[in-house]
């Protein structure tokens, strides 16, 4: 495995686990020149691959790594930590896999990614949907913040579950 800081082929496994329900694994390694810690998942590819249908009526094989560059340049240099959005991906793969046989629209996917970044970061949903909602002009952009504005109040006014002070 190449060394992501010193770009070294030398490195030692320090833990591997099961991740995404025993489809992928885990592994933190250290790299032996440098001695920075890197986490790999490792993943089993299906056999019955997805196909993304666009809006285009178009066909193309389903791949992880557009929606990995779409929530990257979302978060461009947001505090988002790259495992969150590792795990909000491996979510959105799995879900699609586990709900869709063959064919998977891809508005169901920009939706997903959205859904998710919402909550994971509100500068980078906002990104990622003037990209995808293409927005035409900046009240169209306006109302997406006033709803996610209100979203946000909602959950902010939310009694708590347990009440103060427990866990």
């Amino acid at each position: 495995m190449q060394c992501p800081f010193c770009e070294a082929n030398n490195d030692k496994v320090i833990d591997s686990r099961e991740s995404d329900a025993g489809k992928a694994v885990r592994r933190r390694r250290e790299c032996t020149g440098c001695g920075r810690r890197f986490t790999t998942y490792e993943r089993v590819e299906q056999t019955a691959r997805l196909v993304v249908l666009k809006r285009d009526g178009t066909h193309s094989p389903f791949n992880r790594e557009n929606i990995i560059r779409g929530v990257q340049a979302a978060c461009g240099k947001r505090a988002v930590p790259e495992e969150a959005k590792e795990r909000l991906v491996a979510d959105i793969e799995e879900e699609l896999h586990r709900e869709f046989e063959r064919e998977v629209p891809s508005s169901v996917i920009g939706e997903r990614v959205m859904r998710r970044l919402r909550d994971l970061d509100e500068v980078a949903y906002i990104r990622y949907a003037s990209e995808y909602r293409m927005f035409r002009n900046v009240e169209e952009l306006r109302k997406e913040l006033d709803e996610l504005e209100r979203r946000i109040k909602d959950v902010k006014d939310q009694q708590p579950l347990f009440g103060e002070g427990r866990a």
